[in-house]
């Protein structure tokens, strides 16, 4: 049930491209990551989809391309390849959608990463599944999915109340919440024979989306509208400084030897700084 299929490998692959582009290119992350802003003043709704395949670091690529592989393979087969993609694109959309309304007057915050998409994976999964038995870290100890997924709802709601880490943790429960929807339209049976687990596992979800759009200052509290918003926000403003640093050597470069000096490499950063 486990077995990777050809489109894992294929999201696998574009993944690792994209975000060693962005780790080795500054203005291309920056181009295309989430940034409230950008998405809403600038209208780059390209951005929801080009960030769910950028990540801040190796570690942070690892984790979530390891955690596509334990959970797509039954996705995969059950659903099928356009049923796969079409829960893997919805879920990151669906997942930046929800933290860009929670963030829409944070202009400057930003984040990236897949977590959106795989969180809908995962409890597309878990709603096929239920029964299905997780363990951690090979640790052999295992819990059903459904409490893994009705536990995880419950943390990730806590965590966006109290909004102390770097972690979006709003794009985790918006993917993992469309991805159990989604699996379980396209397999209504499951609610029949398993509708108390996936109960438990939607029930915090409604509850919580229906308090974040009728009574948001329950979620939202000041406090967390006034922090400077975590994710990326200090890799933002340290790689930030180093691209302005770059434009000014451009530029002084120009100013002493002529715009015909410059290298190709030195137009596009150029043209790609005067684009923004």
């Amino acid at each position: 049930m486990n077995d990777i299929g050809i489109v894992t490998l294929v999201l696998i692959l574009l993944n690792l491209v994209v975000s060693y582009k962005g780790f080795k290119n500054t203005a291309f992350y920056y181009n295309h990551s989430f940034i409230v802003d950008e998405i809403l003043i600038h209208k780059e709704y390209g951005r929801l989809v080009t960030s769910g395949f950028l990540h801040t670091s190796w570690m942070h690529l690892i984790f979530n391309m390891m955690s596509l592989c334990f959970f797509s393979g039954a996705v995969e087969v059950v659903l099928g390849i356009k049923y796969f993609l079409f829960i893997y694109m919805t879920s990151m959309v669906g997942g930046n959608l929800l933290l860009l309304f929670v963030h829409r007057h944070h202009g400057d915050y930003s984040a990236v990463g897949a977590s959106g998409a795989v969180c809908g994976i995962i409890f597309a999964s878990i709603a096929l599944f239920p029964g299905m038995d997780i363990s951690f870290f090979g640790i052999p100890l295992y819990i059903p999915g459904w409490i893994y997924g009705a536990g995880y709802t419950l943390y990730t709601i806590m965590k966006i109340k109290s909004d102390d880490d770097s972690t979006a943790h709003e794009a985790h429960l918006g993917g993992a919440f469309i991805g159990l929807l989604f699996a379980i339209c396209l397999h209504p049976e499951v609610v029949k024979e398993n509708y108390l687990p996936l109960l438990a596992m939607t029930l915090p979800c409604l509850v919580f989306l229906y308090v974040l759009f009728r009574k948001p200052h329950v979620l939202l509290t000041d406090n967390n509208a006034a922090k400077h918003y975590r994710n990326v926000d200090d890799l933002y403003n340290q790689q930030r400084t180093i691209q302005q640093q770059e434009i000014d050597t451009i530029l002084e470069k120009i100013h002493h030897n002529g715009i015909s000096s410059l290298s190709e490499e030195e137009r596009l950063k150029l043209q790609q700084y005067a684009e923004r």
